[in-house]
């Protein structure tokens, strides 16, 4: 398994410790260069989604990905992890929709938590 798919595994995992919502990988290797994935999640608060955001460093950390930035998480409406080949956004619930990342990404692969395994 590639080192970027790992890192998808383990944050597909930390995200749903979270309870995270609809979680989305999209596979953008043959469209993109900014990246390998992306993946989209959702929760219900604030706290929610910073206690994903914070679960997803600190699983990724330990298997010895590094975050290179950031984005978002006082207001955690819309937080971005990037781990370079990874993107994880991780929304509000209210704020998702009106972003729709999954219709702007919609040429990439969407794969499935089977798919990772």
């Amino acid at each position: 398994m590639s080192p970027s798919k790992e890192a998808v595994k383990l944050a597909y995992e930390a995200l749903e410790d979270k309870k995270g919502q609809n979680i989305e990988v999209i596979d953008i290797q043959g469209i993109s260069v900014i990246a390998d994935y992306f993946m989209i999640s959702s929760g219900d608060s604030v706290n929610q989604v910073q206690a994903m955001a914070d679960n997803v460093q600190e699983e990724l950390g330990k298997a010895g990905f590094e975050c290179s930035s950031v984005e978002g998480y006082q207001t955690a409406n819309w937080i971005l992890l990037d781990y370079g080949d990874v993107i994880i956004h991780i929304f509000h619930k209210d704020y998702r929709d009106f972003y729709d990342l999954k219709r702007i990404w919609r040429a990439g692969k969407f794969l499935t938590k089977e798919d990772l395994m």
